[in-house]
């Protein structure tokens, strides 16, 4: 995975990377697997909850009264994959990344700390599942959508993270399958 390692003040400094007209040039900066509604036939997953098919590359996030939004998804590569229930414990815009210590023992060439913005790895926001190292978040890269490039975390379009992120609350149910 390459990765544009920027200075953080100009990330900062400078408006067109992050805040919200960041946001508003996101919309025509991507092109992604198309949200979409779709009917939903499975109704163990409750309103409200979010759903990853990881096979698939798609997260569902549930509406309730058989419907559903669907979204493209980068997931992790060989070796990084997970199925589990988590729950949504935080939620930042535009997050600051910090590399965790396993990660930089496979990277060590990484910065130790990269402030929000458009060239940080977490896009435009991030969700925080539980007290794992795991987040769903926007992307940088949104050719890597529909892949299995990731250290484990959900990947997604900045659009499509932004919608999600403006749907979802603290304390949503998030369930991975593989």
């Amino acid at each position: 995975m390459a990765l544009i390692v920027a200075s953080p003040a100009p990330a900062l400094d400078n408006p067109l990377n992050r805040g919200a007209l960041a946001d508003f040039v996101n919309l025509f900066r991507e092109q992604a697997i198309p949200r979409q509604f779709v009917i939903w036939r499975h109704p163990q997953f409750k309103k409200g909850t979010i759903v990853v098919a990881t096979k698939q590359r798609r997260l569902y996030y549930v509406l309730g009264d058989g419907q559903a939004i669907e979204y493209g998804v980068g997931v992790g590569r060989e070796g990084f994959t997970w199925s589990g229930t988590k729950t949504v414990t935080r939620k930042r815009e535009w997050p600051d990344w910090r590399p965790p210590p396993q990660m930089l023992k496979r990277r060590p060439d990484l910065p130790r700390h990269m402030a929000g913005g458009m060239e940080n790895p977490l896009g435009a926001r991030a969700l925080y599942l539980g007290s794992s190292e795991y987040r769903i978040h926007g992307s940088n890269e949104p050719d890597t959508i529909g892949a299995a490039v990731s250290s484990g975390c959900i990947r997604m379009t900045n659009r499509d993270v932004v919608d999600l992120y403006g749907r979802v609350k603290v304390g949503t149910k998030v369930v991975v399958l593989n």
